[in-house]
């Protein structure tokens, strides 16, 4: 899937990349073509405008007259011979007004872009006027196109890319829905049938040590296809002290973990209280010590530290096992992600998607060094 997304994004930027190439190359040679009729169109329009200034009294002009009243698109101004400006026309009249550096500086642009028209006004003694003249609204329009286009072509694979995103995020997370209900479903005939067993134990002689600890399974069976049930559906937030939740987490986590690690607690203020799932949190602190604990090896520290900071709670997780490289800092959350050899890799996804869907905080990886050890830190709202 993952090969199939990358080419479909390739192909849609070759796309993209033809149309801009495309456009680049025509837009030039319309561009070109566009200024070839209006050097033209100036040509006739200089010609009138000499025809009228050699035209005996009384002839009739008006055709001369037209053609040079009927250019409203090309900007011209007028200079004299001496380059002082004289007249100006299809300029903006407000920036004339308010800005008097506005028409020098056209006439120096006009001046690179096209040689001046002269029109002669006097034989004896020789006087010319020199016309400047610059490109239409059109032909600057026409030269900004494709990067007009270029906005439109790459906002609209911008808005596919983030759609397509959706959909596949849309589409993981009904199969993760799908699967936990699911699982849930499936642990729930053998747990009612393990009780029915016990409570049938219960009843023969010999069996008073054993029974007590099938049940403590039995519930943690319990407790594990309740927090399967809950993925999917909106769970209920309870006001709890988030400290005696982690400090039960922990001695439970402490009793399976061997002599050789250290746990630590440290919070303030204590009691703490935050709005919480107390079955997806609980969930949420123990993959994080199994993960810390499987970075150990069987030995080492593991300290979890509570901050408030109104509005927020901090809650970081520091072990001192052999730490995350920074290239992966950023993948241990992605379904499927584990450096271990046995594993699903998706225990800190499932973390992830409860801290921040259902109890609306945010989780990441605070600090991590090799060889040192890797901080977890869990945000919440106080």
């Amino acid at each position: 899937m993952f090969k199939n997304l990358v080419s479909w994004r390739f192909f849609l930027v070759l796309i993209a990349v033809a149309i801009i190439i495309g456009s680049v190359f025509y837009s030039r040679y319309l561009s070109s073509k566009l200024a070839k009729v209006e050097e033209s169109q100036m040509n006739i329009w200089a010609k009138a405008q000499q025809t009228i200034v050699d035209a005996p009294q009384e002839s009739n002009l008006d055709l001369p007259i037209k053609i040079s009243t009927e250019n409203r698109d090309i900007p011209i101004i007028e200079t004299n011979e001496h380059d002082s400006i004289v007249s100006s026309n299809n300029l903006d009249t407000f920036e004339i007004k308010e800005d008097p550096t506005y028409l020098k500086d056209k006439l120096s642009s006009f001046k690179k872009q096209h040689a001046p028209i002269y029109i002669r006004l006097s034989d004896t003694p020789l006087v010319e006027n020199k016309y400047y003249y610059g490109e239409s609204r059109l032909q600057q329009e026409l030269r900004y196109f494709p990067f007009v286009q270029l906005f439109i072509v790459a906002l609209f694979i911008i808005v596919l890319i983030v759609a397509e995103r959706n959909a596949s995020k849309s589409t993981q997370n009904r199969l993760w829905v799908g699967m936990a209900k699911e699982t849930a479903h499936q642990l729930g005939t053998p747990v009612s049938s393990l009780e029915g067993w016990s409570e049938i134990l219960k009843n023969i002689n010999g069996n008073e040590t054993i029974v007590p600890e099938i049940d403590k399974d039995i519930q943690r069976l319990k407790l594990i296809s309740d927090r399967f049930a809950k993925i999917g559906s909106i769970p209920k937030l309870e006001e709890k002290d988030i400290v005696a939740q982690i400090e039960n987490m922990v001695e439970y986590i402490r009793k399976r973990a061997g002599g050789n690690v250290r746990f630590s607690v440290d919070a303030t203020p204590n009691p703490l209280y935050a709005a919480v799932s107390a079955p997806l949190f609980d969930w949420v602190i123990e993959n994080l010590l199994k993960n810390a604990l499987d970075a150990m090896d069987g030995q080492g520290n593991i300290a979890i530290k509570i901050r408030q900071a109104a509005p927020d709670i901090f809650i970081d997780v520091t072990d001192s096992g052999k730490g995350i490289p920074y290239a992966q800092q950023k993948k241990v959350f992605t379904p499927g992600f584990t450096t271990k050899k046995r594993g699903w890799g998706l225990g800190l996804a499932l973390t992830k998607r409860i801290i921040e869907e259902y109890h609306h905080g945010d989780i990441f990886v605070k600090t991590s060094e090799v060889g040192n050890g890797t901080t977890f830190r869990i945000v919440l709202k106080a």
